[in-house]
C-alpha cells in the first residue's frame, strides 16, 4: 500500500510534533503589587476575599469617596457576576471597610 504525503503535509506534521514536544504549562512572572490595602477595621476580611482574585490596585484605582451604595454594588457584583464565594456577613464587613477607607 502506497501513501502519499504532500510537502505541506510533512511540514505541518513536523511543526505539530515540534509544538507538542514543547507543550507544557505556561509560566508567567507577575509584577509586584504597587498598592496595599489601607489599614482599618475589616481590612483582614477584604484581604482574605478580594485579593484572592485581584490586585489591591483594582480597589485603589476606583473613584475616591463614592460611598456605601457604590461599594455595596461592587461587592455584590463580585458575588453575583464573578461568583466570589463571600458570605453575607463578610460582604457587609468588606463594604463597610471599603466605604470607610476608600
Amino acid at each position: 500500500m502506497t501513501r502519499f504525503f504532500s510537502r505541506a503535509s510533512v511540514v505541518a506534521l513536523v511543526l505539530l510534533a515540534a509544538g507538542a514536544a514543547s507543550a507544557g504549562p505556561a509560566r508567567y512572572d507577575l509584577p509586584e503589587d504597587t498598592a496595599r490595602l489601607k489599614p482599618g477595621p475589616g481590612a483582614e476580611v477584604a484581604e482574605a476575599h478580594c485579593l484572592s482574585c485581584h490586585s489591591p490596585d483594582y480597589i485603589a484605582m476606583q473613584p475616591a469617596k463614592k460611598g456605601h451604595d457604590f461599594w455595596a454594588a461592587e461587592v455584590n457584583k463580585m458575588i453575583k457576576v464573578y461568583g466570589a464565594p463571600i458570605e453575607e456577613a463578610d460582604a457587609k464587613a468588606i463594604t463597610d471597610y471599603l466605604t470607610a477607607t476608600y
